[in-house]
């Protein structure tokens, strides 16, 4: 899959560099010269006090191409424009190599990625809000399908606790929190974290 590193210049970081070599530089404005046949993965630096939708227009992808946010100050504002814009993934501009080398596995097998401080930031105030204004039985159903400690799991995580967290509460090992959340995964035939939050508290995906 083609990768395209693009920001103000076509000037890559050390660390995009290191991560993705055969990227190619782009400038924002070299954008429309890509094919819209072509697939792969837009890498888009976000400089501060920018927004997604001057960087990279919604209606610039095409089918097979996706959009990564590489924001230079991320914050829940800035993933939830970013994933609004039609990005895959929103992550710091400054991440280490086998971050971005993660990232990119991630989203070319049709995950999202916004990493695990993000996400728990995004998904707790998701769930507080949601929690206000939705009735209690919204995910009855779908924790039906799960076993008492999956159940327990599901929520942990919509609720916004990492792996390390729950594993702490439940009193069992992060090994077997990952084993509980592929098996919540599979039933629910959800792909990350973010769609269960979002299943568990109630919210379309």
């Amino acid at each position: 899959m083609q990768h395209w590193m693009v920001d103000r210049e076509a000037i890559a970081l050390p660390s995009w560099q290191e991560a993705i070599p055969n990227a190619i530089l782009l400038r924002r404005d070299q954008l429309a010269a890509i094919s819209s046949e072509e697939p792969g993965i837009f890498w888009c630096r976000l400089r501060h006090g920018e927004i997604v939708g001057a960087i990279f227009p919604r209606k610039a992808l095409s089918a097979g191409q996706l959009l990564v946010v590489l924001a230079d100050e991320p914050n829940e504002l800035v993933v939830s424009e970013a994933l609004a814009s039609g990005a895959s993934g929103c992550c710091n501009t400054h991440s280490a190599p086998e971050v971005l080398r993660q990232v990119a596995l991630v989203v070319e097998n049709g995950g999202l990625w916004i990493g695990q401080s993000l996400l728990r930031q995004l998904v707790g105030s998701t769930s507080r809000l949601l929690g206000m204004r939705l009735p209690a039985r919204s995910s009855e159903d779908c924790l039906a399908l799960l076993s008492e400690r999956e159940s327990q799991v599901a929520r942990l995580v919509a609720g916004g606790a990492s792996n390390k967290e729950i594993a702490a509460q439940l009193s069992i090992t992060e090994r077997t929190v990952k084993a509980h959340l592929s098996a919540v995964f599979e039933k629910l035939g959800l792909r990350d974290r973010l769609q269960l939050s979002l299943k568990i508290n109630g919210m379309s995906i």
